[in-house]
């Protein structure tokens, strides 16, 4: 286990990976798609659809962006990008 890529858990469970901006993303994108049920939740094992939360959690990705403009890598900057227009593409078909 590299020390600057994943953070030990203290109850015996997978070590969890180094908090990032990256996965600050990937984390709310999971959620897009939990929501627009094209992935099951995780806890209980069931898909289901919630277009309002979907819609609100794209929003706030879109918070993110304009709030951290000029900071970002490069890196960051386009997986956000890429990530919000995947994901309003994906809320736009679903809500048709």
């Amino acid at each position: 286990m590299a020390e600057d890529t994943e953070t030990p858990s203290e109850n015996g469970s997978p070590p969890m990976p180094k908090p990032s901006f990256l996965m600050l993303v990937v984390g709310l994108a999971t959620q897009v798609s939990m929501n627009l049920g094209e992935v099951p939740n995780p806890v209980t094992g069931e898909t289901a659809r919630d277009l309002e939360h979907a819609k609100y959690t794209i929003d706030l990705l879109g918070i993110l962006k304009e709030k951290t403009k000029g900071n970002l890598t490069e890196e960051e900057h386009r997986a956000l990008e890429m990530t919000l227009y995947d994901l309003r593409m994906k809320f736009v078909k679903a809500s048709s």
